[in-house]
């Protein structure tokens, strides 16, 4: 496969990835090469390579009648939360010891934009934001480790965190929980980020399960 097949082929793994978390694929749902080859005008060498990369992920399982959808359930969730609070407090002590000014600059052009999205209640711009927040964050620690799993965990729970930040409340929390972050990381408070991140990942789960705070 050349450079541009394989740049079409993460192009059609990010269309399906998405469609899948955002959750206009569902659970059980078949999709085929043909029908995804139709649907996005491309040949079937890069949707066959985006599939093995989704199966890879679990996001599908290939069968005989196509590959059928897995998707996210409640218990990958709570799965994902469970990890993120374990290790992206330790992201956050790293990235305030590690992150460069550059980077910091970065964090705070991104909490500006949610607060702009937040008051403007658009919710899917609310979610790309905090989305690239939390990238420069997991990039800041200096791990590459911690980066791609935090990235594809973050990633993972997209429709619950969609859902998250259009709850009006929910979004000034997180909102006051990224300005903590930030602050932290900014003066170089190691402990402070630590901690930071510890509630805020709290708080969203708490959210997300309990429906409420």
């Amino acid at each position: 496969m050349d450079h541009k097949q394989v740049s079409l082929a993460m192009q059609v793994f990010e269309r399906i990835e998405t469609d899948i978390l955002s959750g206009a694929y569902q659970r059980g749902d078949i999709i085929t090469e043909l029908g995804l080859c139709s649907d996005l005008g491309v040949s079937r060498t890069p949707v066959r390579e985006a599939l093995r990369m989704l199966s890879q992920e679990d996001l599908i399982e290939e069968t005989s009648r196509g590959a059928v959808v897995i998707g996210v359930t409640n218990e990958d969730i709570q799965d994902i939360f469970n990890i993120r609070l374990k290790i992206e407090s330790d992201a956050a002590y790293l990235a305030a010891k590690n992150m460069s000014e550059e980077e910091i600059k970065e964090l705070y052009e991104r909490l500006e934009l949610h607060e702009f999205y937040a008051m403007k209640k658009d919710a899917d711009r609310m979610k790309e934001v905090d989305s690239e927040f939390h990238n420069i964050l997991y990039r800041g620690s200096g791990s590459i480790t911690y980066y791609n799993t935090l990235k594809l965990l973050h990633r993972k729970a997209q429709r619950y965190r969609k859902a998250s930040v259009s709850d009006k409340d929910r979004a000034i929390s997180s909102l006051k929980e990224h300005r903590a972050i930030y602050e932290a990381i900014a003066s170089r408070n190691a402990e402070e980020a630590k901690a930071a991140a510890e509630t805020h990942v709290k708080n969203a789960a708490y959210k997300i399960f309990k429906g409420e705070k």
